[in-house]
């Protein structure tokens, strides 16, 4: 396939090219200048995917680094790398939000720009790491001088391919490919369509180690590729399996494809709300969609709090026989979270068989049927079990019993919605709603295997 359209779409112009540089440069000496000036003991740098020409079109956030020496204490590193950070936005009229890595560092919009100032130890290589974030200018490092400059654009249709299929980001809220990953990989495959033609072949536990260190089998994720920079972590660690799967179907659908073009691209879908509240309708399942606020926290620690809430719902309605088709949650990140429940079955007979031990452990059966006075007990297979009323015959009411603050520990959930939880929650009707986002996510919860073929 001719890609060359595609990367006209994808890549940015060089107008955009020469104005993040103009910008970062700017930026850069600046804060270079400022440490120079104050006696300050850093280096200033650009790192990312703007610094490996690897960043999409509209995606050209700037990210700067400010390394320290390896002998500076991390209370000094912190304080002088957000007041140099505070000192540049007061300088742009950037206005500074606070984020958290490995430690603190500011974020502020300048010049149409998301700049991310972070503060980090200088290091050579992965012995000498201090902090995460460290190792991220011998990402950039490693990256400039083993990806060519066509294996650029390489990397540009495969972050764009994961993107439109729903697999591109390691975020938790994604839990997908992060960019890195995508540029080892076309490092070590060559190009976008063989690192799909790999991807099909792959299997559990795939491994990948450019520099051959041979520490593979330290790791027990889906998708194992050593770092160049650093022989003991796994760049794949963030990527969850449902990904991986889902990124292997797709590039087996767009090899097979005869309309290779609009994987590059948004999928055409006409999101009217009338239509999917029918075709929740017609799918003859009860919806329970249970809204509450959410706490103001970094949205790294929001969507691994709400997924965990969400699948621990779905385990304990599992577990007392109801039968959940399936689960998810979305939230607008800024006030509200709803967890959509889609049930199989949400009614239940009114009795329940309570198992006991196996008919051949004498004390044991006779414990039991004295806490019955051998009321309803029988013998199932080879099993003592007991006959007795259920408590919740239908799903809502186990739910509010659930959510209350007495019986919330039945569940785990994420430490900081636990109080919101119990306080905000209500049963919502989804038409009630009107968010868009909220309506792609009802959209792909009914069709989630959408974005994976075209």
């Amino acid at each position: 396939m001719d890609y060359d359209l595609i990367l006209k779409d994808i890549k940015p112009s060089l107008e955009e090219k020469e104005e993040i540089n103009k910008v970062s440069q700017i930026l850069i000496d600046f804060l270079q200048k400022a440490c120079d000036d104050e006696n300050i003991d850093a280096k200033v740098t650009i790192v990312g995917s703007v610094a490996k020409n690897t960043a999409l079109k509209g995606k050209s956030d700037i990210d700067i680094f400010i390394a320290f020496p390896l002998d500076t204490d991390k209370k000094y590193l912190k304080e002088k790398g957000l007041y140099l950070a505070h000192k540049c936005c007061d300088e742009f009229d950037g206005v500074a939000s606070h984020h958290f890595a490995s430690h603190p560092y500011v974020t502020a919009d300048i010049d149409g720009f998301e700049v991310d100032m972070v503060p980090c130890y200088a290091i050579n290589d992965g012995s000498e790491l201090k902090s995460a974030v460290d190792r991220t200018i011998l990402h950039t490092r490693y990256v400039k001088a083993n990806l060519t400059e066509a294996q650029q654009d390489e990397v540009l249709l495969l972050k764009r391919f994961m993107a439109m299929t729903g697999t591109y980001g390691s975020e938790f809220k994604v839990g997908g490919f992060a960019g890195y990953l995508c540029e080892l990989l076309v490092i070590h495959y060559g190009t976008f369509e063989d690192t799909l033609k790999a991807a099909i072949k792959w299997e559990y536990g795939e491994s990948i180690d450019l520099e051959n260190y041979g520490t593979s089998r330290l790791f027990k994720d889906p998708l194992i590729v050593i770092d160049p920079t650093d022989m003991n972590r796994n760049v794949g660690a963030a990527l969850r399996l449902d990904k991986m799967a889902e990124f292997i179907q797709s590039a087996r659908n767009y090899l097979n494809s005869d309309n290779k073009h609009d994987y590059f691209y948004p999928l055409k879908r006409n999101l009217n709300k009338t239509n999917i509240l029918d075709e929740f309708l017609s799918r003859n399942s009860e919806l329970l969609a249970i809204s509450f606020e959410i706490p103001e926290i970094p949205l790294d620690t929001l969507h691994p709090q709400l997924r965990k809430t969400c699948e621990a719902l779905e385990r304990k309605l599992n577990t007392e026989e109801f039968n959940v088709f399936k689960a998810d949650y979305w939230s607008d990140e800024k006030s509200t979270a709803v967890i959509l429940l889609e049930m199989a079955s949400s009614y239940l007979n009114n009795v329940k068989i309570n198992k006991g031990p196996k008919v051949f452990i004498n004390q044991a059966c006779l414990n039991f049927a004295t806490k019955y006075e051998n009321e309803n007990c029988y013998i199932q297979g080879d099993y003592l079990v007991h006959t007795q009323k259920r408590e919740f015959a239908y799903v809502g009411d186990l739910i509010k019993h659930i959510l209350t603050k007495e019986h919330i520990g039945l569940i785990k959930v994420g430490k900081n919605l636990k109080k919101t939880l119990v306080n905000t929650y209500e049963f919502i009707n989804i038409e009630d709603i009107d968010d868009g986002e909220f309506l792609e996510f009802l959209d792909d919860f009914l069709n989630p295997g959408q974005h994976l073929i075209r």
